[in-house]
């Protein structure tokens, strides 16, 4: 079986060919095999677990919407054009921030929040969840949303992204109790190595291979590639039918019933 490593910032998520990878014994780390032909990732016994547990990593309506997230660990320079982009395209985002984000980078939070973006939770210091308490997990949500609640208008927080994409089903219903909801993907590539971008193009590539409807879209802002690309991509995907839409939209269409059709 041939094996494709998915590094998330510093820490390497196995994405395995087929959906039938065995846990470790800390957790498990988000992964899958990357779609195709304009159809979902698989993502195995992953997807059971977030059906039984809660979270998202895509649309499943079928719909032709996709939604941009972005992952704010620390800034290179490149978030205020990625805001521009999305203002001038009229494109909700979801940005999850870190507490080093948070402290040095408050400008660019706060506009986040006034240009009409959700700021999500990545937590404060970046750790794996899988290795803290519950009270530890509850210190670092609560450190972070109150770090952004001091400097926006944004009071509360909906949407975690888990540090390094690792999880448990445990850290799931803790964060579920703590009012948040897991946001995982079901688009990413390899984005975030600033000393080896390779231009606007590969990254609009990588995205458009793996477009599918209801995609969760993950992107790094240190990247300049993704921010020259940006443009492009939305008005392409535009093109093709798609729209851009935010998590609350996701959310909130998936607590509407749906039609019984046959009758």
């Amino acid at each position: 079986m041939k094996t494709q490593l998915f590094i998330c910032m510093s820490v390497i998520v196995v994405l395995l060919t087929a959906p039938s990878w065995t846990p470790s014994a800390a957790g498990y780390g988000w992964g899958f095999k990357k779609s195709t032909e304009h159809q979902p990732p698989e993502v195995g016994m992953y997807g059971q677990i977030l059906e039984e547990n809660g979270g998202y990593y895509l649309d499943k309506s079928g719909d032709k919407v996709v939604y941009l997230t972005f992952d704010n660990g620390y800034e290179k320079g490149y978030t205020g054009k990625i805001l521009d982009v999305l203002k001038k395209e009229d494109v909700p985002a979801t940005f999850f921030v870190t507490g080093h984000y948070v402290e040095s980078s408050p400008e660019l939070v706060k506009r986040m929040v006034k240009d009409g973006h959700i700021v999500g939770n990545h937590s404060y210091y970046h750790p794996d969840f899988t290795t803290l308490s519950k009270q530890g997990m509850r210190k670092e949500l609560e450190s972070l949303e109150k770090a952004v609640a001091e400097i926006t208008p944004q009071k509360t927080m909906q949407y975690v992204r888990p540090p390094r994409g690792t999880f448990t089903k445990e850290s799931i219903n803790w964060a579920n109790e703590l009012g948040y909801i897991h946001m995982f993907w079901s688009i990413a590539f390899v984005d975030w190595h600033t000393d080896n971008q390779k231009g606007w193009k590969s990254a609009y590539q990588q995205v458009v291979n793996q477009i599918h409807p209801g995609a969760v879209i993950l992107l790094h802002t240190v990247s300049e590639d993704n921010a020259e690309a940006l443009e492009h991509l939305i008005v392409d995907l535009k093109k093709q039918g798609y729209s851009f839409k935010s998590l609350d939209e996701l959310v909130m269409k998936d607590k509407i019933p749906r039609p019984i059709l046959g009758f």
